[in-house]
């Protein structure tokens, strides 16, 4: 089959891998734009152009998914079929082209978790398994018919990324798979309103003010924020008026008689933050204006206003 692959960061990456590796014909591969990002305002490649342009793969970069120009572009490649992978919605005119459609990987067990940031918010919920599904693009975002789909357990020190890096994974075999069962049209699609559900969880994008550490939350829950939100983009408190991410974390559940948010530390090998039934112990942080590095590294260098 000839396919376009659409797709950005790392995790589409290694979707695109397999499908090379399987030897399916890539006719193009659509990404981003470039942009300047970070402090010097470089300009930034998506993950997935560097591969494609490791493999001599076509590449289009459309600032509008809905403009003349790359709609005749995409109509060119004659595409079977298209896959994507950690993308832009797409308007139907581009996700009804090929004659097969377009198949979505997505790092959740749909239905549950459709939306932006599905690998934390499964861990913020304290989830203990997530997974990967194939689906049918339709009109509502996340809404189309199931093809495949694969469980996946979550650790309880797992943070985003170790369950990014197991889905990304998972997400490249079940997209064989489901290219395969296409071929041999043994697919049969099952429209997720079929698949009962008592309660629907949303994934939604996660904003700034959405990784603040609330220390009146209990412990629990607390420590789900801190790993679901780890390495990005990473709960946050304050410590003597300036930011302070935390990238991981050990908790206690004790009982005390601190307020909720006070810290204790011995200046040396141990920062403590109280929550109403517990403690956390910040084992990975970066305080405002400085690098991420161990507790140990921050002790020995900060000198607390208290």
């Amino acid at each position: 089959m000839r396919i376009i692959f659409m797709g950005t960061p790392d995790f589409a990456v290694a979707s695109l891998r397999a499908l090379l590796d399987s030897g399916e014909d890539i006719v193009a591969v659509v990404t981003t734009p470039d942009k300047p990002a970070g402090r010097g305002q470089k300009i930034h490649q998506s993950a997935v152009k560097i591969f494609a342009e490791a493999n001599n793969l076509p590449i289009l970069q459309p600032e509008k998914l809905k403009s003349t120009e790359f709609i005749d572009m995409l109509r060119a490649f004659r595409a079977d079929l298209q896959v994507v992978v950690a993308f832009r919605m797409l308007p139907e005119v581009v996700w009804n082209m090929p004659r097969l459609g377009t198949i979505n990987v997505h790092a959740s067990l749909l239905p549950q978790y459709r939306g932006a940031a599905p690998i934390n918010h499964a861990i913020i919920n304290g989830e203990k398994e997530s997974g990967v599904t194939t689906f049918l693009l339709q009109h509502e975002i996340d809404t189309g018919n199931i093809l495949l789909s694969e469980r996946v357990a979550i650790d309880e020190k797992d943070n985003a990324g170790l369950l990014h890096d197991k889905l990304m994974r998972v997400g490249a075999g079940i997209l064989i798979k489901t290219i395969e069962k296409l071929k041999s049209n043994t697919l049969r699609p099952i429209p997720q309103k079929d698949i009962a559900e008592s309660r629907l969880k949303h994934a939604p994008k996660i904003f700034k003010e959405d990784c603040l550490i609330n220390w009146n939350s209990d412990i629990q829950t607390i420590y789900n924020k801190i790993r679901g939100l780890s390495p990005y983009p990473t709960a946050f408190t304050y410590l003597d008026k300036k930011v302070l991410k935390i990238y991981e974390a050990e908790k206690e559940e004790i009982s005390h008689e601190f307020q909720p948010g006070t810290y204790e530390t011995d200046g040396k090998l141990y920062l403590k933050f109280y929550a109403n039934n517990g403690s956390l112990s910040v084992k990975h942080l970066q305080i405002e204006g400085k690098k991420k590095m161990s507790i140990e590294e921050f002790l020995r260098g900060y000198h607390f206003e208290n």
